[in-house]
């Protein structure tokens, strides 16, 4: 099957405030199908991040090479979205005027077919009633909705998504991610998903890329073998409560103390 995303002995190195290197990544190799969802997970400064930001193209690799559809990323493409951590959201702006925003920024002006497809992420998100709300207006929860819906806008090919729904409480993280998943399947994409969780790259993900402490590596390329659609019912699998225990395991053992 074609590859949408290529990593090929992928390195990055910083400078440091004292005129030292620090060695983010090495010899990464990262290969994605279409329409894959493929979550990262490992240690705090592996540099999850780092790969999100290379496929993305705001940053360009020290060594290797990215590939996007077998052509070198350069800079950031229309063929990827971006949802963060936090929701950004425009504060001044109506939520329909946050998920247009980056059309307006781009093009200084938003076109009736862009207005119409906004409406279309709202209702599919559940929020077709709150259009003309301002973000203080929702929960965190929704914000983070209206920000994967401004990252789905002009439909791109690739979702890159990090850690977003970190800041949630656990119960709205769940919900979040069967969200997710529901958007995923009703307009499918190819998805990196940086998270800490284990459970959560379990539910949402078709392969879990274990990487190793800084500098980061591929440690560990691992198969979900679960059942799609998934639900509630995958939480309790067995399969699912094994693969947690397992991957902890792995994740914990190469972890510096």
């Amino acid at each position: 099957m074609e590859h949408v995303i290529d990593l090929d002995a992928v390195g990055q190195v910083f400078g440091a405030s004292d005129g030292g290197r620090i060695v983010a990544l090495q010899g990464v190799d990262l290969h994605l199908r279409k329409n894959e969802f493929v979550s990262l997970i490992g240690p705090s400064g592996c540099g999850k991040s780092t790969i999100l930001r290379l496929i993305s193209g705001l940053l360009q690799p020290t060594s290797g090479q990215v590939r996007i559809f077998g052509m070198p990323v350069t800079e950031p493409r229309d063929e990827i979205g971006m949802v963060f951590q936090k929701p950004t959201l425009l504060p001044w702006l109506s939520v329909l005027d946050n998920i247009t925003f980056p059309m307006k920024h781009k093009y200084g002006r938003v076109t009736d077919a862009e207005h119409a497809r906004a409406r279309e992420l709202l209702e599919m998100i559940g929020l077709a009633d709150f259009g003309h709300k301002r973000p203080g207006e929702l929960s965190g929860g929704m914000q983070q909705r209206v920000s994967i819906a401004r990252s789905l806008l002009h439909d791109p090919d690739i979702l890159l998504m990090d850690e977003p729904f970190s800041a949630l409480d656990a119960l709205t993280r769940d919900e979040m991610s069967f969200e997710l998943l529901r958007i995923w399947n009703e307009r499918p994409k190819t998805v990196v998903f940086v998270t800490h969780s284990i459970q959560e790259a379990l539910l949402l993900s078709d392969r879990i890329v274990v990487m190793s402490a800084r500098p980061g590596k591929v440690d560990d390329i691992i198969d979900v073998p679960l059942p799609r659609p998934r639900n509630m019912a995958t939480l309790t699998d067995p399969i699912f409560t094994q693969m947690a225990n397992d991957i902890r395991v792995q994740v914990f053992s190469r972890t510096p103390a």
